[in-house]
Order: C-alpha cells, then sequence, then structure tokens
C-alpha cells in the first residue's frame, strides 16, 4: 500500500477474529504474514472494511497504523505490527464513508441516502444511481423495485415508467403502465402482452400470435379484428393523442381531466378507433366518455 495507515472495524468488545485489542496499544505477531490467516489485517479506504463487517453503528472502527511489513491482497492489508490509533466516533464514519450529505448508509456520492454505494439522493436501496428509489440498481427515479431503468416502476426489471410488475419493456423500450409481467406494450394489466391497453394475457399485436408470417399482420381493437396494421396504429393521430391523455397522467382522474381539455374533434378521432367500445374503453383506461 502507498501508506501504512488505514482503519479497522472491531466487535463491540473491541475483539476482532477472537483477539483483544485496546486503542492506544501496539500489538506484534512473529507469525510469517498470510492474508486471511495470519498478521493484523487493516484496509487503506474506510468504505471497504463494510466488505467484511456489517455498516453498524454497533461496531467499533479505529485508524490504525502498520508499523512492522507489510503485505496486501484486493482491498485489504496485512501487518505484523499494528498500533491502534484512535477510534473513530460514527459520525465521522458517516462523512468518511460518503461524499454527499446526510447519509446514513455507505458509499454514497449523493445525499440522503438511507441505504449504500447509491449515487443518487434520498435512496433507501442499494447501487441506485436515481433519486428516491427505495429498491436496489435503479438507474431511474421514484422505483421501490430492482434493475429499473425508467421511473415510478414498483417491479422489477423495467426499462420503462410507472410499471407495477416485472420485466416491462414497452415500444420502443420505453412502456409504461403496465400492471402485469413480461409486456412489450403499454397501459397493459395482463400478462406476456406485445400490444398496447390490453386487459388480458397473452394478447399480441396481431390477432394472432402466429408463426412463419412473412406479411404485416392486422391487429385486433376491442377484441374484433380490423383491418389496421401495428405501424398504421404506431403513427396514428389516436395512438398520440391517447399518449397525452393516458400515458403523461398521474391518476385516473388526471386522465379524465386530461380527457375533458380535448377539443371534440380530438375526442372524435379517439372514439372512431375501430371497434371503439365506451365500456371497455373505461375498463382499461379509466377514462368515461359520455
Amino acid at each position: 500500500m502507498n501508506t501504512r495507515r488505514g482503519y479497522k472495524v472491531f466487535n463491540p468488545d473491541w475483539t476482532c477474529r477472537d483477539f483483544q485489542y485496546e486503542v492506544g496499544k501496539i500489538y506484534e505477531e512473529t507469525a510469517e504474514l498470510e492474508i486471511c490467516k495470519n498478521g493484523f489485517h487493516f484496509c487503506k479506504q474506510i468504505t471497504d472494511c463494510f466488505n467484511y463487517y456489517q455498516f453498524s453503528p454497533d461496531i467499533k472502527v479505529a485508524e490504525v497504523v502498520a508499523l512492522g511489513k507489510v503485505i496486501e491482497k484486493g482491498d485489504k492489508g496485512c501487518t505484523n505490527k499494528i498500533r491502534i490509533l484512535r477510534e473513530i466516533t460514527w459520525k465521522e464514519v458517516l462523512k468518511m464513508c460518503n461524499i454527499g450529505k446526510f447519509c446514513t448508509g455507505c458509499g454514497n456520492t449523493g445525499n440522503k441516502n438511507g441505504g449504500s454505494w447509491n449515487t443518487g439522493n434520498r435512496n433507501t436501496g442499494l447501487f441506485n444511481s436515481g433519486d428516491d428509489n427505495a429498491g436496489n440498481y435503479n438507474t431511474g427515479c421514484f422505483n421501490s423495485g430492482y434493475n429499473n431503468t425508467g421511473n415510478r416502476n414498483i417491479g422489477s426489471f423495467n426499462s420503462g415508467y410507472s410499471n407495477k410488475g416485472c420485466f416491462n419493456s414497452g415500444d420502443n423500450n420505453d412502456g409504461s403502465y403496465n400492471v402485469g409481467n413480461f409486456n412489450a406494450g403499454d397501459f397493459n394489466v395482463g400478462n406476456f402482452n406485445n400490444g398496447d391497453f390490453n386487459v388480458g394475457d397473452y394478447n399480441n399485436a396481431s390477432h394472432t400470435i402466429g408463426c412463419f408470417n412473412t406479411k404485416n399482420q392486422k391487429l385486433k381493437f376491442f377484441d374484433k379484428e380490423t383491418d389496421m396494421t401495428l405501424e398504421q396504429w404506431q403513427v396514428s393521430e389516436a395512438k398520440h393523442l391517447l399518449d397525452y391523455v393516458v400515458m403523461l397522467s398521474d391518476s385516473p382522474t388526471d386522465a379524465n381531466e386530461r380527457w375533458n381539455k380535448l377539443r371534440e374533434n380530438e375526442k372524435s378521432i379517439i372514439m372512431n378507433i375501430p371497434n371503439f367500445d365506451a365500456k371497455k374503453f373505461e375498463l382499461i383506461t379509466g377514462i368515461k366518455v359520455e
């Protein structure tokens, strides 16, 4: 190591591997040094100490100095002669372990994190790079699940927004508002849907899942077949209007307010979707059409 000073964590009674230590004392060992077996171990970075000990105010943390021979492996060092310089208070540990402010976790570069290794703010989970995440490995914000790259996901492995299930990816990799699992579309309540606004399970963008197709298949709308393809639906004015009314809303109430703000001709565009069914439309979107 470049420096002989480092940090060492102890049990609440100042023991480590059944050896009793005391602040201010020097300890020496004559056995051949061997990482994880013989010698007095310490870490150069204080955050590395918690790869081996629970991050808890109940433990003891001290600054130490190696006075003898030193060997190292990975994030730890080992010496045959060590001095326990001083105890580090838990308040100081938090400050040293976090670049951000007001964190109760370890290794955070953001602020007010209760978890560890977060680069965002106000996270209670682990390894989040966004803000306000309660889960782990999220790169978005307000996620309470795991491995989400979008925002406001309650499930896990979602790359869209406001998903409550798992493994949702949506259209163009930004799918949203899925309540089920494994959905590739938007606003699905069921599972394994590839299209949009489905309440059931295993709904594909076409009227049949099929195999070995060489032509674009036609879509079903409101459980009935149509002559519209997925490509036509994606570029339609009705789809764009629904994205504004439903996708950007925070609740059914908000969606209804957005609906009421539409001009009459814009409402007509949506209501002219093939096979439009007001009851099914309300069931799926929460919007009551008069």
